[in-house]
């Protein structure tokens, strides 16, 4: 069980970093996105 563990540990710390930027990524992109279509129609 504490290698299967070590396993999982490892596939986490591994894939916690791209997640996480790949998250904030996609989050920024949608928050612009929201912004941009709020502005421009009420410039228009």
């Amino acid at each position: 069980m504490s290698t299967l563990e070590a396993i999982i540990w490892n596939i986490l710390g591994y894939s916690a970093m791209p997640l996480i930027f790949l998250g904030g990524f996609a989050a920024t992109a949608v928050v612009a996105c929201f912004l941009i279509d709020k502005l421009g129609k009420k410039e228009h």
